[in-house]
């Protein structure tokens, strides 16, 4: 059995304290960090492999994006994909000794506005989003995992009040759609949902409102999902809210799950 957690962590150097905590306190054996926001030889390991997780594999870029995956379990590098065509570190792939493949996605936020006719960002978005549906589609995925930060909250009861954010991005409906045929092309199974089927559960907080615990105006945005040949094993789904309430925190929390496996 193994445990893995995914959070957008909104710069790991700024924030590599949080990390070790969330290390010490949490121990997860595989961490998937996005928004890295650092070159792969500036992520601050040290700190990590003292904590025992000696193994990471790392897509990076200066001051964007980037993703990386730290692992207390031996594990190779699985390749990258450079989706849309955007030369941003958004996606790696790390496979385990057991097979199973663990996919670390950081999906562009989007932008603002809605309509890539005027936004730019919300195309590319839309486009990342059907490559990726695409690729599910050519290979379908097997003893995988997917985690990260998606900027989409699919259900109704993944945002704090679904009406008034039907235009606002990350609920969209074309963006809800997308997701959803992406999902669809690798039969991948939310485990999240699956272990809290019902009720309000949000993963990220806007830095905006300063009173962001009690007005709750949260959205799910962090994922976990799995193939469905593995799916079963998911199991223990989690969303560590009282992080988002550390000192200096990243936007987003950490969302575990566990594998018997």
């Amino acid at each position: 059995m193994f445990t893995i957690a995914t959070w957008n962590i909104n710069s790991v150097r700024l924030r590599a304290g949080l990390v070790e905590r969330l290390l010490r306190e949490e121990a997860p054996d595989i961490l998937c960090l996005q928004e890295c926001k650092s070159p792969v030889d500036k992520i601050p390991v040290e700190g990590f492999r003292a904590l025992g997780y000696e193994h990471m594999v790392a897509r990076g870029q200066k001051g964007y994006n980037g993703v990386a995956i730290l692992s207390r379990l031996p594990l190779e590098d699985a390749g990258d994909r450079d989706y849309a065509r955007m030369g941003h570190a958004r996606h790696v792939a790390a496979r385990l000794e057991n097979g199973v493949v663990i996919h670390n996605f950081y999906i562009p936020a989007g932008g603002d506005i809605p309509d890539r006719e005027v936004n730019e960002k919300f195309g590319q978005k839309l486009d990342f989003l059907t490559e990726m549906r695409d690729v599910f589609h050519e290979e379908r995925p097997e003893r995988s995992i997917m985690v990260g930060d998606f900027n989409i909250a699919p259900r109704e009861d993944d945002v704090w009040s679904h009406k008034q954010l039907l235009k606002v991005v990350s609920h969209t409906p074309i963006e809800v759609e997308h997701l959803g045929a992406a999902q669809d092309a690798g039969k991948w199974v939310d485990i999240t949902r699956k272990d809290i089927p019902e009720g309000q559960l949000y993963s990220w907080w806007s830095y905006r409102n300063r009173d962001w615990d009690s007005s709750d105006r949260g959205r799910r945005l962090d994922h976990v999902w799995a193939t469905p040949d593995i799916a079963n094993a998911g199991h223990g789904s989690r969303v560590l809210r009282p992080v988002r309430g550390w000192e200096k925190p990243s936007d987003h929390v950490p969302v575990l799950a566990s594998f018997d496996l």
